[in-house]
């Protein structure tokens, strides 16, 4: 376990999920598991540039891990996440998964012609 994933508290998981992008961008990975940028851009309507920043921080905080895959980077919760911070995931994913903007978010991902995340990458 990272030293970054150890020092995962309270106030440094709200904070991060206080902003929409990044609230948005982990409830997604969340319900699915590993995505790449392209995707995220897609599913939340974001320009690359921004999610990119968000993303790292998300990773900086240990809250995501990332794995080049080929020419995609993808994203994933990060698998050291403390147990009461994934419980935390875990509810906030299966009480807003299906409300907006979450649903729409998820809708806009699996209606993505050519996802990387269902194709070999390498």
């Amino acid at each position: 376990m990272s030293a970054m994933v150890c020092a995962m508290d309270a106030r440094t998981l709200f904070h991060l999920l206080s902003d929409e992008t990044r609230l948005r961008s982990v409830l997604l990975l969340h319900s699915e598991g590993s995505l790449c940028v392209c995707e995220l851009t897609h599913a939340l309507a974001i320009v690359q540039p921004k999610i990119s920043r968000h993303l790292a921080m998300l990773r900086d905080a240990g809250l995501v891990a990332d794995e080049r895959r080929g020419q995609w980077v993808h994203y994933r919760i990060h698998p050291d996440l403390p147990e009461w911070a994934g419980a935390v995931l875990t509810a906030a994913s299966g009480s807003q998964i299906d409300r907006a903007p979450y649903g729409e978010d998820r809708r806009r991902l699996h209606a993505m012609a050519g996802r990387p995340s269902l194709a070999l990458c390498d």
